[in-house]
């Protein structure tokens, strides 16, 4: 089975659809009744692996900001050289894993990962709302077989587009073997490059950007008791996204204080080797069709305070505590019961390792490949 596989989301840093994408790509690979041809951008090859961007994602962003159409100018080149491709190669199937895919005169498999734009416009840029609302619904009808990164999302897609559930299957996202329980020895080294100490901070993960509530977040932290911020500063990880002013305000004070870290974007190995090194992990996301970071702490067994809302709970189950992510004063109350009741931590870790073995990569890509073959029965 000759499949095109969309791996424009593997350029540059990889954040949660990036992970996914590759997570699923590397496992897909390895089938010996698939052949797979990896998209980037404007050319096929079978290597999965990513890509470093010609732009800083600074760049990009501003560049849409201010380009008119730019999506669409992009969507344009990059069909051109899809469709150039896919009439040399002759797919049998392509895989869209990134919401808006080209056209294909073939079965196309379609992963959807929240409907974000649709429930929370304002969190997004106005230009991607807009490419969002023209393209993706067209994407959507074309679909032979639709993935659904949650049963949350399923239900969206259902309600808001009138999908026949039939035709949805609910794939989870997995858990990257390098989150793990790691002692401090094992993360001496990534913690002394930030200046951390073992098991004594708050950690937050995610893109710097509206919709994962990261200004809620600083604010509710702001109202922890002073010794307690001392203690345990917050760690912020996470690339720079878009209309950052409202959390750049709130998190100068603490910052200058020594009370909060802004670390950027990390690797992956440094990336888990902070989150087993932390205290707790706040994650109050407005919304979230999955939620990874939170399933990354679970697996290195540290506690997750985050929302009850959208598809959070079905990540979390009873593994953390689950606030309103519009209630300050509840985020920081959730904040300060981590940090103070250690028998509390104690029981949750290990419900959450327990947990977040129900999730694996292995088990998302069988799902796909499942779909794979749904979709060309479909099609003839």
């Amino acid at each position: 089975m000759r499949v095109a596989y969309n791996a424009t989301s593997l350029i540059g840093p990889l954040t949660g659809i990036g992970q996914h994408a590759y997570q699923v790509a590397l496992r897909v690979a390895q089938r010996e009744d698939v052949d797979l041809f990896m998209f980037y951008a404007t050319y096929f090859e079978r290597k999965v692996e990513p890509r470093k961007e010609r732009y800083t994602p600074q760049l990009r962003q501003f560049v849409r900001s201010f380009v008119p159409y730019s999506y669409d100018i992009a969507l344009w080149k990059r069909q051109r050289k899809f469709t150039a491709g896919a009439q040399s190669i002759r797919f049998d199937l392509y895989h869209e894993p990134n919401f808006l895919a080209y056209d294909f005169d073939g079965p196309l498999v379609l992963t959807v990962h929240d409907l974000s734009w649709i429930r929370y416009p304002h969190t997004h840029p106005k230009e991607r709302v807009r490419a969002m609302h023209r393209y993706f619904e067209p994407s959507l009808r074309r679909a032979s077989v639709v993935l659904t990164v949650s049963g949350f999302v399923k239900q969206e897609v259902v309600e808001v587009f009138g999908i026949d559930p039939a035709k949805i299957r609910v794939i989870g996202n997995g858990l990257d073997p390098l989150f793990r329980p790691m002692g401090e020895a094992e993360t001496k080294a990534a913690l002394a490059r930030h200046g951390l100490a073992y098991g004594r901070y708050l950690l937050s993960v995610g893109t710097l950007e509206p919709r994962k509530n990261l200004e809620r977040t600083v604010q509710a932290y702001s109202l922890l008791p002073v010794p307690l911020r001392e203690r345990y500063p917050l760690v912020i990880v996470g690339g720079k996204g878009w209309n950052t002013q409202g959390i750049q305000s709130v998190l100068a004070p603490l910052v200058a204080s020594g009370q909060a870290r802004v670390l950027g974007f990390l690797e992956r190995e440094e990336l888990a080797a902070i989150t087993a090194s932390a205290t707790a992990m706040v994650y109050p996301s407005i919304y979230e069709g999955f939620g990874i970071p939170p399933l990354e702490s679970m697996g290195c067994g540290v506690p997750a305070l985050t929302s009850n809302v959208s598809s959070l709970p079905e990540v979390v189950g009873d593994t953390g505590l689950l606030v309103d992510p519009f209630d300050v004063d509840a985020i920081a109350a959730g904040m300060r019961t981590l940090l103070e009741d250690s028998a509390l931590r104690a029981s949750l870790a290990p419900r959450a390792l327990e947990r977040s073995k129900l999730f694996t990569w292995e088990a998302c890509a069988d799902g796909c490949f499942a779909a794979y073959a749904d979709a060309m029965a479909s099609s003839r």
